[in-house]
């Protein structure tokens, strides 16, 4: 094997091997941009008890809105940046607002924000601004090794798209973007991708806003890296799967589920009427909203197709947001779709989610209309937006005329 022993020692006292190659790029010898990012490897492979590094192909690299990651962000990137070049396909996540349709923000925030798509740019990441890579990117062959921070991609990577990651923070998945390489560690090994936890679902799951839910009980309740779903479909279309990975992801550190009765999980957990009720009255706050949207995780065209149809030519009654990723966009624009649902009132927002956007805020909005519980994570804790959940359907049937 090649490689040597670096005397870096994790919270069982293993040793962590390098390879001759990893080693020279943490000692310095290929840039500090490189230096940092190794660094930041071998701690996350302490502490999670990794034994070596392994090659990824792909990172999906989250810390691009500034609400996010701040002024310390902006620095830390521009010092990447002055060296520090992607080795592997890297695609990041949403920034705060619509590079070609300029909001009416703070100069300061726009400025900012560029500067952070800049930083990104400048080392070689693909400009996605998108949470769905994998609805707008072509997927590698099942079984490959990828480094994603987006937690919705994380956790519907490993479910149902047959690749293998762990449920990486943003600069972990930088990181492994500079080096291609990541801790072999958690969901990396197969014995931990399976249940610990089964939640038994006893209700007949209508859409997507109760696949959501489920998830969000799931995340909250697992505490291991897989969590097993009984009594759930294994046909699911993809905004319900969406749902379902972005509830798992926003509510705790599961990064995977499995759908079927799997009689190796050690405890099981219910999710009946009373489950159901106490997490929708968590989640959804305000008995209705000043404004609708969609969009966390962004829309893709299965979504767009949808409203479309439900929408029948119909106008919504309150304002509407739809944010979607930029290709998505064009897409749907080249089939009429876009301008189709613009005239039923909807503006589109693309590079954003709905999600720690400064377009929706406590100064502009009270309450607003959802479908994602994700967004109404978000909206209660960082943005101190009250939330009136909703499916897609519910919300097109009662807030259009």
């Amino acid at each position: 094997m090649e490689g040597k022993i670096i005397l870096y020692y994790n919270l069982v006292s293993k040793l962590m091997l390098l390879t001759h190659e990893e080693e020279k790029g943490l000692s310095g010898e290929y840039g500090e941009a490189i230096a940092s990012a190794y660094r930041i490897l071998v701690a996350i492979g302490e502490a999670t008890d990794a034994d070596k590094l392994i090659p990824i192909q792909w990172a999906h690299v989250s810390g691009v809105n500034y609400n996010t990651i701040g002024d310390s962000g902006l620095e830390f990137l521009r010092q990447i940046s002055l060296e520090g070049k992607t080795k592997v396909r890297t695609t990041i996540n949403p920034m705060g607002f619509d590079r070609e349709n300029l909001p009416d923000l703070p100069p300061e925030f726009i400025a900012k924000q560029i500067q952070i798509a800049q930083s990104y740019e400048k080392i070689g990441t693909i400009p996605t601004f998108s949470c769905i890579p994998y609805e707008i990117m072509s997927l590698p062959i099942g079984g490959t090794q990828v480094s994603f921070a987006e937690s919705n991609a994380a956790v519907l990577a490993n479910s149902h798209l047959d690749l293998v990651t762990n449920k990486e923070s943003a600069l972990s998945a930088l990181a492994s973007a500079l080096t291609g390489k990541s801790p072999y560690s958690e969901l990396r090994i197969e014995e931990n991708r399976t249940p610990q936890l089964e939640i038994k679902n006893e209700l007949v799951l209508k859409d997507e806003l109760d696949y959501g839910l489920l998830g969000y009980f799931t995340g909250k309740n697992a505490k291991k890296n897989c969590a097993g779903l009984c009594n759930v479909s294994e046909r699911l279309d993809m905004l319900e799967l969406k749902s379902l990975s972005a509830g798992i992801g926003t509510s705790g550190s599961c990064g995977m589920f499995r759908v079927g009765d799997r009689s190796t999980a050690v405890e099981r957990i219910d999710f009946g009427e009373k489950e159901m009720k106490n997490t929708y009255d968590e989640l959804s706050t305000a008995d209705d909203g000043e404004i609708i949207t969609f969009g966390s995780p962004q829309l893709g065209m299965n979504e767009l197709n949808k409203i479309q149809t439900l929408m029948d030519g119909k106008k919504f009654s309150k304002p509407c947001k739809i944010f979607c990723p930029r290709t998505v966009y064009c897409r749907g624009e080249k089939l009429g779709i876009t301008k189709s649902l613009e005239r039923s009132g909807a503006s589109f927002v693309c590079d954003a989610c709905t999600c720690l956007t400064p377009l929706i805020c406590k100064k502009d909005y009270d309450s607003i209309i959802t479908n994602s519980v994700k967004a109404s994570y978000y909206m209660k804790t960082s943005n101190k937006v009250s939330v009136k959940l909703s499916s897609l359907k519910s919300i097109v049937d009662n807030y259009t005329q």
